[in-house]
C-alpha cells in the first residue's frame, strides 16, 4: 500500500519535472493499486494529436458490434489515401494492397498510420465519433478533422485540430481496462467483451516506445497511444507491473518551442518530460 506521505512526494516530483520546462504540461496519473489520482490542469482543452485514435477505435468497434461495420471487410490501399499524410508506413508502399478493416484499425493504432486512419474514417463520420465520445462521458473531447492539415503553424488555434483533455483520455483507458471484466462498462462502451479485449491488446501492441515507456525497464508492458502535434507531444496509456495494471498516465505537452535554449529540439524534451513523469510514477507508486 502506498502511504499518503509517499503519494505527496510523488506529486511533488511530478510538479518538479513539469516546472523545470518552459512549456505547458497537463497530466492525470492514477495509481491503480490505490485508486489515488494526481493531476495537473487535467480538464484544460489541449490538442489531441493521435491520442484521438483510441476513441476512433472504440467508435469503430461499437459500429462493428451493432453490425454497421464488418471488421473482416477487405479495404484496398489507394494512392489518394496517402495525400496529406505524414505518419505511418503505408504512404511509402505500392497502392493496391488489400487488408481487412480490422487490420486498418490495428495499423492506425500500433504505428499511428494515417493511411489506415483514413481507411477507418471512410466508414465512420466525424459527427458519429464525436457523439460517441460525448455519450461515454468524454465531454472535453472534440473531433474536428479527419487528418490535421500538414501546413498548420506551431501556434495554431485549438479549434484548428481535434482536442481532448488529460482526464478524458485517462477515463477512456480506465473504461477499456474495466471492460475486460465488467459487463456494465461493456454496455456503456457499446462494445462486447471480445472486442474490448482486442482494443486493450491493440494498445499493448504499440510499436512506438518513446515517452511513457522510454525510462521504464526493458520489456515493461504498456498499453498506450501517443501523438505528434505541432504544439507538442502527448501520450496516454496503462502501465503494467508484475503482469497487472499498475498506473494510468495521460500526459500532454503544449506550447513546446522548436528548440530549447541549449539547442535541443523542443519535441525531444517534451517526450523526455513524459518519460520522466512515467518513471516517477513507476518508482513512487511502488513504494
Amino acid at each position: 500500500m502506498v502511504s499518503l506521505s509517499n503519494s505527496a512526494s510523488v506529486a511533488e516530483r511530478l510538479a518538479e519535472i513539469c516546472d523545470a520546462q518552459p512549456f505547458v504540461t497537463r497530466f492525470l496519473m492514477r495509481n491503480l493499486l490505490t485508486g489515488e489520482t494526481i493531476e495537473r490542469c487535467a480538464d484544460e482543452e489541449t490538442p489531441s494529436a493521435s491520442t484521438r485514435k483510441t476513441s476512433i477505435m472504440m467508435a469503430a468497434l461499437k459500429a462493428a458490434q451493432e453490425g454497421r461495420l464488418d471488421l473482416d471487410e477487405p479495404v484496398t490501399y489507394e494512392a489518394r489515401f496517402a495525400e496529406e499524410v505524414a505518419s505511418g508506413m503505408f504512404r511509402y508502399m505500392t497502392p493496391g494492397i488489400v487488408i481487412s478493416l480490422r487490420d486498418a484499425i490495428t495499423g492506425m493504432m500500433v504505428l499511428s498510420d494515417n493511411v489506415c486512419t483514413k481507411m477507418v474514417f471512410e466508414r465512420l463520420t466525424l459527427e458519429e465519433v464525436d457523439i460517441y465520445c460525448k455519450s461515454i462521458g468524454l465531454a472535453g473531447t472534440h473531433h474536428r478533422f479527419l487528418i490535421p492539415p500538414l501546413a498548420l503553424s506551431p501556434d495554431h488555434a485549438l479549434k484548428s485540430v481535434t482536442t481532448t483533455t488529460a482526464r478524458d483520455q485517462a477515463v477512456l483507458l480506465q473504461m477499456i481496462l474495466d471492460a475486460q471484466t465488467s459487463t456494465a462498462v461493456q454496455e456503456k462502451l457499446g462494445v462486447s467483451a471480445a472486442l474490448c479485449a482486442y482494443a486493450l491488446q491493440t494498445l499493448k501492441n504499440q510499436i512506438l516506445r518513446y515517452a511513457i515507456p522510454s525510462r521504464l525497464p526493458f520489456g515493461t508492458v504498456v498499453a498506450h497511444k501517443g501523438g505528434t502535434g505541432k504544439r507538442g507531444r502527448m501520450n496516454a496509456g496503462i502501465v503494467y507491473r508484475d503482469d497487472a495494471p499498475f498506473y494510468i498516465i495521460s500526459a500532454y505537452t503544449d506550447e513546446v518551442p522548436l528548440a530549447m535554449p541549449d539547442g535541443t529540439p523542443g519535441y525531444t524534451m517534451a517526450l523526455e518530460t513524459i518519460g520522466r513523469l512515467s518513471r516517477a510514477c513507476w518508482d513512487g507508486f511502488a513504494s
